[in-house]
């Protein structure tokens, strides 16, 4: 079986998930963070938004050197959505290639150091398609503690039965 015919759409699922997650965002919210050490909304869902480009990132390059990475900002729900959308199809049409592609290494460098190293198909589910779950917890749990609904994901939420 081709590993895109199975990575496409658990990055769509994703991706769905992920944009119900950002409309439930408060406009007026987006300053907010539960915690000094935590990011406010308006990163978290900016990171979150962005996803998507770190398949893009991980197919069409052998190595990532963390350093100058610099995570973008959204200014509002709507460019967060945009940006979602906009990631997601062009990392879908990144992962339409050949299995051999999948077994490239792929490395993350920091300070002049390789910090990890993996084929990219470890990157892709390990690292990168396990942000989204990860990430949207954190939202859920900040749209709960500013009393709103949070959505579905895997199963039924206690505001969505």
């Amino acid at each position: 079986m081709e590993i895109q015919k199975l990575l496409i759409p658990e990055l769509e699922h994703e991706v769905a998930l992920t944009e119900k997650f950002l409309r439930r965002i408060p406009k007026d919210k987006l300053d907010w963070r539960p915690h000094p050490k935590s990011m406010s909304i308006k990163q978290l869902g900016s990171h979150l938004a962005e996803l998507p480009s770190w398949v893009v990132g991980t197919m069409s390059q052998d190595e990532m050197v963390m350093d100058e990475y610099k995570p973008p900002i959204n200014d509002n729900v709507d460019e967060m959505i945009k940006t979602l959308k906009s990631a997601a199809k062009e990392a879908a049409d990144s992962l339409k290639v050949a299995n051999s592609e999948y077994d490239r290494k792929w490395k993350m460098i920091q300070g002049g150091q390789t910090v990890m190293e993996m084929p990219k198909y470890q990157v892709l589910r390990g690292m990168v398609l396990n942000q989204f779950p990860h990430h949207r917890a954190q939202l859920g749990v900040c749209l709960r503690l500013l009393n709103e609904s949070v959505p579905a994901t895997y199963g039924p939420s206690a505001d969505e039965q």
